[in-house]
C-alpha cells in the first residue's frame, strides 16, 4: 500500500512576507510618532518659557498683577477665567448634553436620529470664529437687554448676579461655551448609551420598568464612566477655546465674583499679547501660562480616555 502525503499548504511569498515586515513598522513609527510629538511640544514650551519659570517660579500661579512695562506678570485672573467659564459652560451644557443623547439613543425612532445628529455634528464643525461673530451680534445683546435684567432683578442679593448688565462678561463667555461643546457631549454620550447591551433594558423591562425607569436604572449606571469621559472632553474642549470667547469675555484680568463682570482667560490673553510682547520676559511669561494651559488639557484628555476605554469595556451584569 503507498502512503499518501498531505497536500502541501500554500506557501507565502519573500515578498508578502517582506511587505508584512514593512507594514508593521510603519504603523508602529507613526504610533511612536504621537508622543514624540507631544514631548517636543513639551521641552520646547519649557525651554522658551524657561526665563518666566527661573524668575517667577510658583508665584505666577498666584499673583494677579499682569504689567508687561513693570515686568511683572501673575496668571492667577486668567487661571480664574478659564476654570470659571468652563465650569459654567459645563453646569449648562450637561443637561442639554445629557438630554439630548438620551433622545437619541432611547427614544428617537430611525427615521429621525439621522438628520437631528447630522444637525449636532453640524454644529461641531462651525468654525469658532463664526461663532464668536454670533456671538457679539445676536448674544451679546440678548445677555445686556434681556438675561441679565432678568438675572438681576431675580437673584441681584447673590455676588453672582450683581452689577450692571454690560453684555460682554464672563456670563456670555460661559453661554457661547456652552454652545461648543454641547456636540461633544452628545456624540459620546450617545454612542455610549447605544453600546449598553439589549439585555440591560429587555430585563429591566421583564421587571416592569418604564421608558424613563429603565433609562434611568440599566442605561445611565452602565454608561457613567463613559458620560463621564465624554464630560471631560466637552471641559477640555472649553479650557482651550480662544477665538469665541476672545470675542465676548472682555478681556480684563480681573477677578470678580459676578458672572455679569468683564474677565480673561489664558488662550485669549496669548491670542491678543503675543504679536505685542517684544521683550524677552514678556513672551516667555505669555509661554509660561501656554505650558499650563497645555499640561491641563493634556491631562484632562488623558483622564477623559481611560474612562471611554473603561465605559467600552462595561459591566457584565445590572448593579443592584
Amino acid at each position: 500500500m503507498i502512503a499518501t502525503r498531505p497536500a502541501p499548504g500554500p506557501v507565502e511569498e519573500p515578498s508578502a512576507r517582506t511587505g508584512d515586515r514593512q507594514f508593521r513598522v510603519l504603523l508602529a513609527t507613526m504610533a511612536a510618532a504621537v508622543p514624540v510629538v507631544i514631548g517636543a511640544i513639551l521641552v520646547a514650551l519649557i525651554s522658551a518659557a524657561w526665563p518666566a519659570i527661573h524668575r517667577f517660579g510658583a508665584h505666577f500661579f498666584v499673583t494677579s498683577t499682569w504689567d508687561p512695562v513693570a515686568g511683572t506678570f501673575g496668571v492667577l485672573p486668567f487661571i480664574y477665567g478659564t476654570l470659571v467659564s468652563s465650569a459654567l459652560a459645563l453646569l449648562l451644557a450637561i443637561p442639554l448634553g445629557l438630554g439630548v443623547a438620551i433622545f437619541l439613543s432611547e427614544l428617537t425612532p430611525g427615521w429621525l436620529r439621522t438628520p437631528v445628529g447630522f444637525f449636532v455634528e453640524l454644529l461641531a464643525a462651525i468654525p469658532s470664529v463664526v461663532i464668536g461673530l454670533w456671538g457679539i451680534f445676536v448674544l451679546v445683546p440678548w445677555v445686556r437687554t434681556t438675561l441679565e435684567p432678568v438675572l438681576k432683578s431675580a437673584l441681584g442679593f447673590l455676588p453672582l448676579f450683581s452689577g450692571p448688565p454690560l453684555g460682554i462678561g464672563m456670563l456670555a463667555a460661559g453661554l457661547i461655551l456652552s454652545v461648543m461643546v454641547v456636540p461633544f457631549i452628545v456624540a459620546v454620550s450617545t454612542e455610549v448609551m447605544r453600546a449598553v447591551p439589549s439585555g440591560q433594558r429587555e430585563a429591566a423591562r421583564a421587571l416592569g420598568a418604564t421608558g424613563w425607569e429603565t433609562t434611568r436604572t440599566a442605561v445611565l449606571p452602565y454608561a457613567r464612566s463613559g458620560i463621564i469621559g465624554a464630560i471631560f472632553l466637552a471641559l477640555a474642549r472649553a479650557l482651550g477655546e480662544t477665538m469665541a470667547v476672545t470675542m465676548v469675555i472682555g478681556n480684563v484680568p480681573q477677578i470678580k465674583a459676578s458672572l455679569f463682570a468683564p474677565a480673561y482667560t489664558i488662550p485669549a490673553v496669548i491670542a491678543n499679547e503675543f504679536t505685542e510682547a517684544t521683550d524677552d520676559l514678556y513672551v516667555a511669561a505669555l509661554i509660561y501660562a501656554g505650558l499650563v494651559l497645555f499640561i491641563v488639557t493634556v491631562a484632562v484628555n488623558a483622564l477623559a480616555r481611560l474612562l471611554v476605554n473603561r465605559a467600552a469595556r462595561g459591566p457584565s451584569v445590572i448593579r443592584e
